[in-house]
C-alpha cells in the first residue's frame, strides 16, 4: 500500500473516506486530481464522478462513494431575488460535476442563465454563483441571512427521485494489486462510519464556525457513502442527461467495479 500513489479531495466530505489510509495522501482540488489521475501522476484518486463519465478507463471501487440522497448541503447556487430570475450564474471551477450536474438541472428546468467563470467579490440580485465544499460550507453559515441557496442535491431528487453521485474512488487500469487496494479502502470507510463521532471531533472549527451539531447532521443526514444499486442508477441517469445535453458523447459505458 505504501507504493500506492494516493490522491483524495481535501474536503469534509471525503474524510470517513481516507481517515486511517496507512500511507501518504495527496490532497487537491478534484479538478487537479482528475488531471493527476489521467496523467498517471497517482494510482487512485477520489475525484468527481464525472471524470468517469468522460473517460471510463478506471475501475471504481465498489460499494463508496460521496453521495446526496436529498439536500447535499455543500454544492449549491448562492443567489438573491427569485431563482427564476437570475441572468447569471458564476461557475466553481473546482468540480465539473457540479457544473454539468448545474447545467443539466438548467437543462430540465427550462432555465437559461448565462454561466460564468470567475468568482466576483459580490453577488448582485440578477447574478449568483455555484460554490462547492468546504467553501459553501463556509459560505452559508458566514451569508445565511443574505442569499438564498438552491441545493443541487435536493433539485437532483426532485427531479429523478434517485440519489446523486458527486465523488468516487477511480483506480488506473495499470495498477496492479487493485483488488487489494479497493478492499482497504472499503474497510477504512467501514472503520470510520463505524466511530464517526471521531470524525466529527477531528473536524470541529476552533472557532466555533463549524460545530459539532452541523457535522453531525452533515455526516448523517446530508452525505452517503455507499455505491449500491440506487446510486449507480443516479450516476447512469446522470450520465444519459448529459448525453442529452451535449455534455458528453452519446455511447454506452459499463461500469468496472471491483
Amino acid at each position: 500500500m505504501k507504493s500506492v500513489r494516493v490522491g483524495c479531495v481535501k474536503y469534509l466530505n471525503a474524510r470517513p473516506l481516507i481517515r486511517g489510509w496507512p500511507a501518504e495522501v495527496e490532497f487537491d482540488h478534484p479538478s487537479a486530481l482528475c488531471q493527476r489521475l489521467a496523467k498517471g501522476q497517482l494510482d487512485v484518486a477520489l475525484v468527481s464522478s464525472f471524470e468517469f463519465l468522460r473517460n471510463p478507463i478506471y475501475r471504481i471501487v465498489d460499494d463508496v462513494s460521496i453521495s446526496s440522497d436529498g439536500p447535499v448541503y455543500s454544492v449549491v447556487v448562492a443567489y438573491r431575488g427569485a431563482f427564476s430570475d437570475v441572468e447569471e450564474i458564476e461557475l466553481d471551477p473546482a468540480s465539473e460535476t457540479a457544473v454539468n450536474l448545474l447545467r443539466c438541472l438548467l437543462a430540465e428546468l427550462g432555465l437559461t442563465p448565462r454561466l460564468s467563470g470567475g468568482i466576483s467579490e459580490d453577488a448582485g440580485l440578477t447574478r449568483a454563483r455555484l460554490i462547492i465544499g468546504d467553501q459553501a460550507i463556509s459560505f452559508r453559515q458566514k451569508h445565511a441571512s443574505e442569499f438564498q441557496f438552491w441545493d443541487l442535491g435536493e433539485q437532483w431528487k426532485k427531479l429523478t427521485g434517485l440519489p446523486f453521485v458527486y465523488a468516487l474512488w477511480l483506480i488506473r487500469p495499470d495498477v496492479l494489486d487493485a483488488k487489494s487496494i479497493a478492499q482497504r479502502l472499503r474497510g477504512i470507510r467501514d472503520e470510520n462510519l463505524a466511530d464517526i463521532q471521531v470524525i466529527v471531533s477531528d473536524a470541529v472549527d476552533k472557532k466555533q464556525e463549524i460545530t459539532r451539531e452541523f457535522l453531525d447532521r452533515y455526516y448523517n443526514e446530508h452525505l452517503r457513502f455507499g455505491f449500491g444499486t440506487r446510486e449507480k442508477q443516479g450516476l447512469q441517469t446522470f450520465a444519459n442527461l448529459c448525453a442529452k445535453h451535449g455534455v458528453l458523447p452519446k455511447k454506452p459505458r459499463e461500469f468496472s467495479l471491483l
